[in-house]
């Protein structure tokens, strides 16, 4: 009877025991993993920057002329056009100054005609030889000093005439005005000194400018693959792409017109320059975003999602599962993403069936179950 007991109390303790039985059945459980083929797509490589958008064209608008602030034209923030009436310095006394220089002009004329009556006869009665040589030397430099100040009347005309003309600030360019400056009122210094009165600003806003600053690094990496024809050159109309730090796609499509000459030493960079059109006006000079310019020709790619890599000190490593379900790892040189995958430029082939789910239950030269899994892009809009 104890035997009995004894025997039957050994099974069931052997049958509950976590220990070997309970090994041996759960080695004898092959574990479940997706895979899936790497995805296959033709891509252009791209380089991302972050810069500023800026204007074409700013303007500071100031007065070339001093006086008070009678008038302003504008509104605050507003779209105005090429020519457009801005503000109005109190004209009075350059009226004044132009009624002046035509006196002057006037008197100066009167003079002038007197001087050529008097050289007329001068000239008759020389050549009767009834008057002296210095007699009539002395009408012709009178005439002469007459035409001359004739002349400079004229001349102050047109600098009263520029000086109340200039009374009427005008928009230089087409774009967006700031705030003014100066309240009506005020006494305006104008002139070309250092002096004169900042009335507002203006920013031009279709198209705009994207400055950027790009590394020595990759701009000589962008120079080789130009020497070696892969593409074109920076200094060309490369198309590029922008957007803004809250659109998740690429909707803005530029060219880049301008590289500088030289690279800052300080920085280790050099500024670069792209435009977009801005038809409807929402790229605002300053705002900050991002811009992908082509890194590659275009070619055929393999695309494997970023939590399929493993990392083994600087190696990175993928796990792939052979035809007799066996764990493969294999080591690959990964590129930068694309559409929220990892390109990977060598160590894998189309055919590879990759994990992509189940890694923590896959070891190497173990057996597992594979599942078909599929891999899918972000979905985004993406050039190219």
């Amino acid at each position: 009877m104890n035997k009995a007991i004894a025997t039957t109390l050994f099974v069931v303790a052997l049958t509950l025991s976590p220990w070997p039985n309970g090994i041996l059945h759960a080695q004898s459980r092959t574990p479940a993993v997706t895979v899936a083929q790497p995805l296959q797509r033709t891509i252009v490589e791209y380089d991302e920057f972050t810069g500023q958008f800026a204007p074409v064209e700013f303007v500071e608008v100031r007065s070339r002329v001093s006086g008070y602030l009678q008038e302003i034209r504008f509104k605050e923030g507003q779209i105005v056009k090429k020519g457009d009436l801005l503000v109005v310095i109190d004209p009075r006394s350059f009226q004044a100054a132009l009624a002046s220089a035509k006196a002057q002009l006037a008197q100066s004329l009167a003079r002038l005609e007197l001087a050529n009556r008097q050289l007329a006869r001068a000239s008759k009665l020389r050549r009767r030889e009834t008057v002296a040589a210095s007699t009539y030397d002395e009408r012709l430099q009178e005439q002469r000093v007459a035409a001359a100040a004739a002349a400079i009347a004229r001349a102050a005309i047109r600098t009263a005439e520029l000086n109340l003309e200039f009374c009427r600030i005008v928009a230089p360019i087409a774009g967006r005005i700031s705030r003014h400056m100066v309240s009506k009122g005020n006494l305006i210094a104008g002139g070309a000194g250092s002096g004169n009165t900042l009335l507002t600003t203006i920013v031009s806003i279709d198209p705009i400018y994207f400055l950027f600053d790009m590394s020595e690094s990759d701009f000589l990496a962008y120079q080789r693959a130009v020497q070696s024809g892969k593409l074109k050159s920076t200094r060309d109309a490369v198309e590029v792409f922008g957007r803004l730090i809250d659109e998740p796609d690429w909707p803005r499509i530029g060219k880049l017109n301008f590289v500088d000459n030289r690279i800052d030493r300080t920085a280790g960079t050099i500024r670069v320059r792209a435009v977009f059109p801005n038809k409807d006006g929402f790229l605002t000079p300053g705002q900050f975003g991002r811009i992908r310019v082509p890194g590659s020709p275009s070619y055929k790619a393999l695309l494997i999602p970023d939590r399929a890599i493993l990392t083994d000190q600087s190696n990175k490593i993928v796990m792939t599962v052979a035809k007799d379900g066996t764990v493969v790892p294999k080591r690959i040189k990964p590129g930068p993403m694309y559409d929220g995958l990892r390109i990977v430029r060598s160590g894998l082939t189309a055919g590879d069936r990759v994990i992509i789910n189940g890694l923590m239950r896959a070891r190497p030269g173990r057996k597992v179950k594979p599942q078909k899994g599929v891999i899918r892009g972000a979905g985004q809009k993406r050039p190219g």
